[in-house]
């Protein structure tokens, strides 16, 4: 159970302060919140940029159980969205943190949180401005403790939207003060289909299984060391992988999936066989 939850942005990120300056508002005295058995966050605002681990105080960020960073999203499309997803890199580290490794994450808090942000946005009817979506796990930094990236993407104008900013605010606070381990959700990794995700967004919100990390189409080949990261790297115990079938590419990556699977004895599900 998370206790002491820590939120970082960068100073020269426009999300994240309008993010952290909206967030403020919902925290308690801080020696009041130490003294008292109940969950808690502090701020850590840096001064660079969050993605690349050397400019993070480590030391800093042990002394928490969760970290959530909150940060802006850019895309090419521009789309206005809302993400959380977990970082980390399966393959190259252009965006910070190193290659082929993947930081710790809660499938379960991901679940709860992603589930709260969409009931948030609709009943303060963001809902027909921005997407609320997952993100496949990509970018640094690489930190030793379980965390999620949370995001306004995907301009300037999203990034200082005063609402957008108070809404994910809200939904951080709300889910710091009720995240509880549910033990009867099924835990899984997802693999394949695009970045945003669209099979894993319907499962992570409207079925009982809880997504964790999830390996997208564009980094396939599947190789061992994946798999090992993304299990490894789940909080809960990972019950089986969630396949994007017609995001794994051709026959001959579907066949190379399902062998690394065999191998390890992990059960597997299509997400088109999943109720949602």
């Amino acid at each position: 159970m998370y206790k002491k939850y820590l939120i970082i942005a960068s100073k020269q990120d426009k999300a994240g302060i309008n993010i952290t300056t909206n967030l403020s508002q919902f925290r308690k005295n801080p020696l009041l919140s130490s003294m008292a058995d109940n969950s808690n966050f502090d701020f850590y605002l840096v001064d660079d940029e969050i993605i690349y681990t050397k400019n993070l105080n480590l030391e800093k960020i042990s002394k928490y159980d969760f970290v959530i960073f909150a940060s802006k999203h850019k895309s090419e499309k521009k789309e206005k969205t809302l993400c959380v997803h977990a970082p980390g890199n399966f393959r190259e580290a252009q965006l910070g943190g190193e290659v082929g490794k993947i930081c710790k994450t809660s499938a379960l808090f991901q679940k709860q949180i992603f589930e709260k942000l969409n009931s948030n946005v609709k009943e303060h009817h963001l809902d027909e401005k921005y997407k609320v979506t997952l993100e496949c796990t990509h970018h640094g930094p690489l930190i030793d403790k379980p965390c999620i990236f949370i995001e306004i993407g995907s301009t300037e104008t999203e990034w200082t939207d005063r609402k957008a900013g108070f809404v994910i605010a809200k939904t951080i606070n709300q889910i710091i003060k009720e995240f509880k381990p549910n033990p009867y959700n099924e835990v899984a990794i997802g693999i394949g289909g695009p970045h945003y995700c669209p099979n894993f967004n319907k499962i992570q919100l409207n079925s009982n299984i809880a997504v964790s990390h999830i390996i997208p189409q564009y980094v396939l080949p599947l190789d061992e060391e994946m798999i090992k990261q993304a299990i490894g790297n789940t909080e809960e115990e990972v019950d089986f992988a969630l396949l994007d079938w017609k995001g794994l590419g051709n026959a001959e990556q579907r066949k190379q999936v399902t062998e690394i699977l065999d191998k390890f004895y992990i059960q597997y599900k299509k997400t088109s066989e999943i109720v949602k």
